[in-house]
């Protein structure tokens, strides 16, 4: 009996064990970081640049300066593509390390004075170390807030010659952008254990009005719309205007002409995104 009872509890243990190692296996990539796993502060920067920051002349000759530029931001991630991502093939990702940030936020690249620095989008503290080499992120219609509705709102101040216009421009259309590496005067991204830093979402804004220190037989201004379609359509100094109206109002090659544009917005630094609309 007692021999009974010994293999009885013998084998309720054997069981106990193999049923904690398939739980835990389970579980996957919810998996706890191991402890003292090397970590740092990653953030999120957005930055829409000088452009944006101070104003430009677009190709067109119209002075251009911005109140708001409310761009709704989800799903961004960072991560450590091995091998490196490359943006002009796409695809997706392979990662040995990526850090998310959870939700969707609206950020204003105009927020501050000439001086300011780009956008803190947000961060996490936890993130391990290593090289942040490629990004991806969405831009979204915003479900509250300034940019309600729409993904890029764009407030602000048009001068050429005795004429001044306020604007505002709303565009609804999604896109996803997937980059490589930051490409500029500075290296982003390596995270050492204890520190921090950053990686970029950068917006060309020039993409959409030209700039006029630029030749204008580059391909910057070639592709670009700049300013002079969107004034026509003002009365009493001032438009309003969304994706439909800009539709009916526009000629079909302006209109055609943004709608191939407006998914360049997105890079990192001055390196090119792989852009898919939503």
């Amino acid at each position: 009996m007692f021999r009974k009872n010994i293999i009885t509890l013998v084998f309720i243990i054997i069981l106990l064990a193999v049923t904690g190692c398939s739980n835990s296996n389970s579980q996957g990539e919810s998996k706890e970081q191991p402890a003292g796993k090397k970590v740092g502060t990653l953030q999120f920067i957005a930055n829409g640049e000088d452009f944006i920051r101070e104003g430009f002349i677009s190709k067109d000759g119209w002075a251009l300066t911005f109140d708001h530029v409310y761009v709704n931001l989800s799903e961004i991630t960072a991560y450590q593509a091995e091998p490196p991502y490359d943006a002009h093939n796409g695809g997706e990702i392979t990662a040995k390390e990526k850090v998310a940030l959870a939700g969707s936020l609206t950020v204003d690249l105009a927020e501050g004075d000439e001086d300011a620095p780009p956008v803190l989008a947000g961060e996490s503290q936890e993130a391990p170390i290593g090289h942040y080499n490629a990004i991806s992120w969405k831009m979204t219609r915003a479900m509250d807030g300034p940019a309600k509705g729409y993904s890029l709102v764009i407030v602000g101040q048009a001068v050429k010659d005795d004429k001044t216009i306020d604007f505002v421009l709303k565009y609804e259309t999604e896109y996803k952008y997937t980059g490589g590496d930051y490409v500029g005067d500075e290296r982003k991204g390596v995270l050492q254990e204890g520190g921090t830093a950053d990686i970029e979402m950068t917006f060309h804004f020039d993409h959409i009005f030209g700039d006029m220190e630029t030749p204008a037989d580059d391909e910057l201004n070639t592709g670009a719309l700049g300013f002079k379609p969107f004034a026509d359509l003002a009365n009493d100094g001032k438009f309003e205007v969304d994706m439909t109206t800009l539709k009916e109002k526009l000629s079909a090659e302006d209109y055609k002409m943004l709608v191939d544009v407006l998914p360049s917005l997105g890079h990192v630094g001055e390196g090119h995104c792989h852009v898919e609309v939503q």
